[in-house]
């Protein structure tokens, strides 16, 4: 976005912590500090812009992507760093040395809007360590929403952080100015935040994600009751983070977790972070992240979940827990359901065709428009947008029987493993597995 220097800025104080005192200072710290949060995405809201400044629907530098494809920038960073909570994946954690800073309400509105009219952001994704109580750190990000709102008439996307443990009244309010609020899950298991975050409490997440759950039902309800008093709440709806790699915890036990949250809090979307080592960790926690490619997968079979008709349970197996991380989950669910397949793209279900590998919701949906009026040839599907390579040993044509010996291959699952590669001494793009690579492959 733009370069910010902390220089000059800093000052030690008795504890030996280094605080920032002007605002290029406290910006350099809390916009760094807020970089461990991925759930920023600024889909599914729409705000009347009429009469005042911004917009949820507009283009500019691009820091996060929407489902429709469109890049969003969001000013995002922290209320402050400090915080009472000893969580120990965090580097923000009460007994961390880093460098801390602390806005006020009037400074991030400062910011938000003076970034706005520089044409660098759309939006503000606000979130916050957790200073004297829940309720108090909340009131705070309620000024900073309800001051953009009312005060600067600002109509942009506002995203922000529901702190666990705040009243209804506060959480209420704060969705009456938002687009979006979350509540970050954490950890994928309640043993896993017993272990490494015992103050944070499962129920109690779980009850803030509730009540947002409910209060925007009520609304929606109300609104489509066409009550002249239902107001807009939440409308991008909620969504959480998840920690990946902090602990042992399976694939297969966090994608549970995110199928309970989808289905039991109405979860517009779970994001997963991959663990980051901090300074100073905790023995307890890994000494390296885990391969970036495990979070890719997971976003994969999350679409799957979501999208796609697929049970949690079906992506792994009791006996591999894990996804595989040389191909994406469908394939590996097609490769073992091998007795279903191949299908005929003439006379399949929609629900059958989006489970065979290659082919997207889209491509489904071509299939069935086209079928209607001819029977579907093997050239016609490299039209429709379908990864042939991928799909045809799964599939039979007007023309084409992909016939059993082909499925039954034991060479089929090797034919879709990426090929060795020899490594250089000075190569600088090491395997995905390393967890260094950007090089990820696409579903479908």
């Amino acid at each position: 976005m733009v370069a910010i220097s902390a220089t000059n800025s800093q000052a030690t104080g008795k504890t030996g912590i280094v605080t920032a005192k002007d605002l290029s200072g406290k910006l350099a710290i809390l916009a760094d500090a807020a970089k461990y949060d991925a759930s920023c995405a600024s889909s599914g809201s729409r705000r009347e812009s009429r009469g005042g400044l911004g917009s949820t629907e507009g283009m500019g530098i691009c820091h996060s992507y929407t489902p429709d494809g469109r890049c969003v920038s969001l000013l995002k960073i922290l209320l402050t760093n400090y915080c009472v909570f000893d969580c120990q994946y965090c580097v923000n954690r009460i007994s961390s040395d880093t460098p801390r800073a602390r806005f006020s309400v009037n400074e991030v509105v400062r910011l938000t809007m003076d970034f706005y009219r520089r044409n660098y952001i759309e939006g503000l994704f606000l979130s916050s360590g957790i200073i004297q109580s829940s309720d108090y750190t909340m009131e705070q990000m309620l000024d900073v929403a309800r001051t953009l709102r009312e005060r600067e008439s600002f109509r942009g996307y506002i995203h922000l952080k529901t702190i666990p443990g705040a009243s209804d009244d506060l959480i209420q309010q704060a969705g009456t100015y938002a687009d979006r609020l979350s509540v970050n899950i954490e950890l994928p298991t309640e043993a896993d935040l017993k272990r490494l975050a015992p103050e944070k409490k499962r129920p109690e997440l779980e009850q803030s994600m509730n009540r947002i759950k409910v209060k925007r039902d009520e609304h929606v309800r109300d609104q489509k009751a066409g009550f002249k008093h239902a107001g807009k709440f939440v409308p991008a709806g909620q969504s959480t983070q998840m920690i990946v790699g902090a602990t042992d915890t399976s694939d297969r036990q966090i994608l549970d977790t995110s199928s309970h949250l989808y289905q039991t809090h109405a979860m517009r979307r779970v994001y997963y972070s991959a663990f980051s080592p901090i300074p100073h960790a905790d023995s307890r926690l890994p000494g390296k992240s885990p391969p970036l490619v495990r979070e890719h997968r997971l976003y994969q079979a999350d679409w799957l979940i979501r999208f796609y008709g697929f049970d949690a349970a079906e992506l792994t197996t009791a006996e591999s827990a894990n996804l595989d991380l040389q191909m994406d989950p469908k394939l590996a669910w097609a490769l073992r359901h091998r007795d279903r397949f191949p299908v005929d793209v003439n006379l399949a279900e929609r629900e059958m065709l989006l489970r065979v590998p290659g082919i997207g919701s889209r491509g489904v949906k071509r299939i069935l428009q086209t079928r209607r009026h001819h029977n579907i040839r093997d050239e016609d599907l490299a039209a429709m947008g379908i990864v042939y390579k991928k799909a045809r040993p799964f599939l039979i044509t007007a023309d084409r029987n992909a016939g059993p010996l082909s499925l039954d291959s034991p060479s089929l699952q090797r034919q879709f493993r990426p090929p060795q590669r020899q490594l250089h001494l000075f190569d600088d793009a090491p395997s995905a597995d390393d967890g260094t690579s950007s090089r990820l492959e696409v579903l479908p």
